[in-house]
This record gives structure tokens, sequence and C-alpha cells, in this order.
């Protein structure tokens, strides 16, 4: 087995490591060490109180000369200086030092020309069964053999001084690209390591020209007809592509290359606050041993867990392996997409069920990234939605301008004929609070009639405020559902809101400084 030691990343420790266990050994050690229990299902439930949601505002990127220029400074990106960091992870270190420790190494990338080994550093054991469950696990004879490139070092119940390195809080997730490491402290949400390296292919993957994409893709079981979901966590990339009719390729990071997609992990990590069995029967199932459930309220004498108890947090969330669900695909790559659906979830109630999009259209509504943010998926959200705006529908993951990976879309999305579309999974009509969400029948529907060619072949009608092409008529949906004025309570205040949802659009879009004309006058009218 690999003896790449751990004095390579800077931990000189006496304790005791323990080196790629399996997933019954790293239960048997979560639970003896009181990190999480059992539940009825199998599944080990974990708690991360009091951070339950990645921390945006605590992201930052080492400001080290040789990569100044290259990288997206932003609310997203913020610099630490490099002086500042190494004394923070000198500390971090030596908080590991002499502490047991668990090191898992994988691989992320299925694309064997784009594979990436990675190690991740932890002193939990659940962490370690979280990372085993989500990236890819090389053969034996890689495993023996491959030095990682990246490294995720966790220390998330070490807490910095939060004055003493002008931090935000007291957590700090930093990207350090030339030591090629992701340096965690201060949170124990497992999510964070994940899109720590989701991140770290963000800034390798474009300059290979490869576009790295925060997207779900199926395909149908005959191989053909691939399909990505792009959108904001909540909105339904997990769900919407575990679909029982066509093979799953994964659901939330892919690559796009020259002869198609291939999935960056070997696992999922899906919401299930209100998860039934009846709503989403592959979740459901994919919920048993050897899966981590995190922060879910669970029964002390049966163990069951209660999925719509949303007392600890609304982001309760479960990581299990790809072939845990039944047409997930081994191989997780595919050819070119056919079909690109943007999804976002309109709490304000505005956008119609689905829409068809224009190319200038796809460019601006990937460059604005739209969706309405619920609690619970980040730190510091209330209970009224708020609309949020992720360019390339994941910004705190891009350490790149967003016009790369704007481009890049644009030329594959050209070359290979994929055509865009918008599924609102959210309300429509009437706002959140005021009427029902559009139910997950009616958005399986719109997608297999986008898949199936059905919508493409409907009669449309012009959206008078976003100016996107929606159907008059699908089977199956009812024609007030898909004219959302119509359908709203009170068309006067749906105008209202729609005005102003198209208001935010154009004024985020102002953060985009010499964008074509084609491409801004694709956006809403105001």
């Amino acid at each position: 087995m690999n003896r790449y030691g751990l004095e390579h990343h800077g931990i000189k420790q006496s304790g005791k490591v323990q080196w790629n266990l399996s997933v019954a050994q790293l239960i048997e050690e979560a639970v003896r060490r009181g990190e999480g229990i059992l539940t009825s299902t199998g599944a080990l439930n974990a708690m991360t109180v009091p951070r339950t949601g990645r921390s945006p505002r605590d992201k930052w990127v080492v400001d080290a000369p040789s990569i100044h220029e290259e990288i997206w400074w932003s609310k997203v990106n913020s610099p630490i200086p490099e002086e500042t960091y190494l004394l923070l992870r000198e500390e971090a270190l030596n908080y590991l030092n002499g502490r047991d420790l668990y090191v898992v190494d994988a691989v992320v990338g299925a694309d064997p020309r784009y594979e990436m080994p990675i190690r991740i550093v932890t002193e939990q054991a659940w962490h370690a069964l979280f990372v085993k469950q989500l990236f890819r696990r090389p053969s034996l004879e890689k495993l023996a053999a491959q030095t990682p490139e990246w490294v995720v070092i966790n220390a998330g119940k070490f807490q910095p001084d939060q004055k003493k390195y002008n931090l935000n809080s007291n957590a700090a997730v930093i990207l350090d690209i030339p030591r090629k490491t992701v340096l965690v402290t201060g949170t124990q949400y497992a999510g964070e390591m994940k899109k720590g390296i989701f991140t770290v292919l963000n800034y390798t993957l474009p300059k290979q020209g490869v576009l790295s994409m925060h997207c779900s893709a199926n395909v149908a079981q005959d191989g053909g007809n691939a399909a990505l979901f792009f959108g904001l966590s909540g909105t339904g990339k997990t769900t919407l592509s575990a679909d029982p009719n066509r093979d799953l390729i994964g659901d939330d990071e892919h690559g796009w290359t020259d002869t198609g997609i291939f999935n960056f992990e070997g696992g999922c990590y899906a919401k299930c606050i209100n998860l039934t069995p009846e709503r989403e029967p592959l979740i459901w199932e994919a919920i048993k041993f050897g899966s981590v459930i995190e922060n879910v309220v669970v029964d002390p004498v049966t163990r069951m867990p209660d999925y719509k108890d949303s007392s600890i947090t609304e982001n309760t969330r479960c990581a299990y392996p790809l072939d845990y669900i039944p047409h997930a695909l081994p191989a997780a790559v595919c050819g070119h997409p056919e079909a690109i659906i943007f999804l976002a979830a309109d709490a304000f109630g505005v956008l119609p069920p689905v829409a068809r999009l224009t190319p200038e259209q796809a460019m601006y509504h990937f460059m604005a990234g739209y969706t309405a943010a619920l609690a619970g998926t980040e730190t510091n959200l209330g209970k009224d939605p708020v609309p949020t705006f992720s360019t390339c529908f994941g910004a705190p993951f891009l350490p790149l301008p967003p016009e790369t990976y704007a481009k890049m879309l644009a030329e594959k999305m050209k070359k290979h004929n994929a055509k865009c579309y918008l599924l609102n999974s959210g309300w429509c009509g009437n706002a959140f609070g005021q009427g029902p969400r559009i139910s997950l029948k009616v958005n399986r529907d719109n997608i297999t009639q986008i898949l199936d060619g059905t919508l493409d072949k409907a009669p449309f009608s012009i959206d008078p405020t976003f100016g996107f092409e929606v159907p008059k008529a699908l089977p199956g949906i009812s024609a007030e559902l898909l004219a959302p004025r119509y359908s709203a309570k009170d068309p006067a205040d749906y105008d209202h809101r729609a005005k102003d949802l198209a208001a935010k659009f154009v004024k985020n879009f102002e953060m985009f400084k010499g964008v074509s004309r084609e491409i801004l006058e694709a956006g809403p009218r105001v």
C-alpha cells in the first residue's frame, strides 16, 4: 500500500494513523468514537452543528505571486496573504500533530485522461467515510503506486483566531494553489471537502481544454440522448437526474471534453429534507449501510430518521456511492449532451414551469445563474427566500473569471448542437407561501417531453418579460400552469413580481463588462 507519508503535507505526528480503511471499518470507528449513530436504515447519522451548511464568506484563496493575475478575486474568492496563511496553516498542522488521524487516498475524474489522485487527511472517521463514498476509489494496484496531486487537510475542530488572521469568523476554507492543498478549519460540515476538490478541478481542467460544470447528467438506456442539469443547491439536480427510466452519470459535478461527459465523483450528495419513498424512491433506497446522513433528527429508541423534522437544519443531507442507484453507469461517462437544462427554484412564482432558450439566452442565463435560495444550504440564511445569482450556477467554486467557463460552454454547445431549456422547480404564478410548489411529477413530465422531442413540436408564445419561448400546450400539463400570470391569484401582483425580478436580473448583470450586445439583449425587458 502507498506510504507517501504525511510528512510531505507538513504533519509530523505521533498519534495513530489509519490508512484507507474499508467502509465497515470506518463505520465501526465512527460509532466507537461517538462521532455518529447507526440508524434503522443502516446509515450513519453525524452532526455538524453549529455549521450545517457551507460557509461561503469563509472561503479564501492564498494570494501568491505565481497565481495572482489569473484568479477571479471577488466576494467568493477573497485573498489571504501568503504569509498570514502560512502561519495559520502551521497552527492547524500543530493542532493535528499527535492526534489519531484517518487518511483516504482517492481519485477524481472518470475519464482516465483527466483522472487526478487526491488525498484527504482528517481526525474524524465519519469524514473519512464521507469522502470514501463521495470520491472515486482507485484499484488496489493504482492505490499502491499513486502519489496524491492534491490534498485536503481537514482540521475542522480547530478554530483559528479570527482577529489574529483577519478572518470573517472562526472558520476558514482555504485554497492553496502553490502547495496543492485545501485546508479546512473551524467547520465540520463535510460538504466543504467535496466542494474544495470541485474548486480545484475548476482551476485545473479548463487549462486542459475541459469545461468543468456544476451539473448532474444522465443518458438514455441505449446510451444516447444525454442531458445535463445545471442548478444551484436545492433546485433538483440530484432528484431529477435520478430517473428510473434513464441511466445516471452523476448528480453534481462533471467535465465536458472533446469526446463527451464524465463524472468527477463516485458518489451522490442529496438533500433529504421531506424525503419520502413515493417522491424519491431511488434516493430513499440508497440510504442504507455505508451511507452517511448529516444533521437528521433520529428517534433515540427506534433509530428511525425523521426527514420532515427541520429543527436542526433544512439542509439535511445524505452521501452514498453511485452504485447504490440501480441505473447508475459504473463507467460514469457518456457522449455529448443533446439537451442542457437550467434549473431554477423560483420562489417568487414568476418563471414558467418550462421554456426554450435561444443560444444567446442560454449564455445570459448561464452567466446569471438564478435561483431563489431557501434556508439551510448555506449558513446565515433566514426563512424567507432570497433571490440568488451565482454565475455559471456555481460562483463559490470558480477560481477563474466566469467568462472562462461561459465561453467554453458556448463553444461546446455550438460545436455539438446542444439545445438549452429552462425548468422552474419552484413556484409558478403564486409565490412561496401563497401556493404549492410545482410537483415533481410535472417537472419530470416536462423533462421527458424535452428529451423525447415533444416540447420542441409544441406551439409557443413569447414570455413578455423574459423573452424566451414558452409552450402553450403540453400533454399532461395544464395550460393554466404554462401561463403563470393567469394561474396567479392576483395578476396585478404577478406583474409586480415579474417586473421586480427582471430588474434584479438586469442589476446583477451589470457586473459583466464587455459582454456582447446579443447576450445583453437576450436578458429580460424592464
